[in-house]
């Protein structure tokens, strides 16, 4: 019964996995107008046949943007899913990305924080979220010479999770599993290496504490803030976002941000996590129509106080 149930565990992965390596292999081989054109259109046909996801988007967004008519919250998500097609054709693309035409698709500003950070030798934690396109950030940062790793949970198929991951390595970028992470982040910092951080998704206690996003209480993971306590990292905030007037992307490095060391751990932490916060509020609000927000950000709940979703 096991063997039984193992075999259609791997037909059914293999099922999942097969759309995707279609779309891959379409999109990888079309020139990029004609892959982003499908990618539109991959993405309006989740917009329209995920209505679930909408509504989550909708209450997001009027969480953060009380005033926002209900009409103009419709548009930035039709804009979101649009910029998340765009994003899907240059992820199928990276193979054939090179170090002497990258700058063509996205260009680099304010790398200068990030290089007098990597100068300390203490390591570089790059404060970053789903905002632009967070998997051009780490695959251009990498194919113009510097390499790093990356925090992410494994996908739940195992094909297509190796898939991502080759794409993403394939100018030397590595994954840090989730289990485990806090060992392999001092190793890194130690290394002085560089490790890029999504920290703009729900966490629960005791990994996430509560502290302010868009003036409401969000559950945020701490690890970020206490491996910087800890190691005397360096956390620099970075962001790939999509540039209309120069129709392209630019891959931003903003400068340090302090790390607060009182000598009281835990209320550094709650201090540090809620600065690393309003970091990804600030260009959040700069670039609305980039950001996840049909995931679920204010799922947990201080006790006592009633579900948002």
């Amino acid at each position: 019964m096991r063997r039984d149930n193992e075999k259609g565990a791997r037909w059914r992965y293999r099922l999942e996995y097969a759309p995707v390596w279609l779309a891959k292999s379409v999109l990888g081989a079309l020139p990029r107008p004609a892959a982003r054109a499908i990618g539109y259109s991959v993405a309006a046909a989740f917009y329209y046949g995920h209505r679930r996801l909408i509504r989550v988007g909708e209450r997001n967004l009027g969480l953060a943007f009380p005033a926002m008519p209900p009409a103009q919250r419709r548009r930035l998500l039709r804009r979101l899913y649009h910029h998340l097609g765009r994003q899907l054709a240059e992820f199928c693309l990276f193979p054939r990305a090179r170090r002497e035409t990258i700058s063509a698709l996205v260009e680099t500003e304010g790398l200068e924080h990030f290089l007098a950070a990597q100068a300390r030798d203490r390591g570089v934690l790059i404060l970053t979220a789903h905002l632009g396109a967070w998997e051009l950030s780490s695959f251009a940062h990498s194919l113009n010479g510097h390499p790093m790793k990356f925090v992410i949970r494994p996908l739940d198929n195992p094909h297509l999770n190796a898939m991502v991951n080759r794409y993403r390595g394939l100018h030397g970028n590595q994954p840090i599993g989730k289990r485990g992470f806090a060992r392999q982040l001092v190793t890194a910092m130690q290394h002085n290496e560089a490790v890029g951080i999504l920290l703009d998704q729900n966490s629960s206690p005791p990994q996430g504490c509560f502290v302010p996003f868009f003036s409401v209480q969000a559950c945020t993971a701490t690890g970020l803030a206490r491996i910087a306590q800890r190691t005397g990292a360096a956390v620099v905030p970075g962001f790939t976002v999509w540039e209309e007037a120069r129709r392209k992307y630019v891959l931003y490095f903003d400068r340090e941000v302090p790390t607060q060391r009182s000598g009281d751990d835990d209320a550094d932490t709650l201090a540090n996590t809620a600065a690393y916060n309003a970091v990804l509020e600030r260009w959040i609000r700069r670039y609305p129509d980039q950001w996840l927000w049909v995931h679920r950000r204010w799922k947990t709940r201080p006790a006592g106080e009633p579900p948002i979703y």
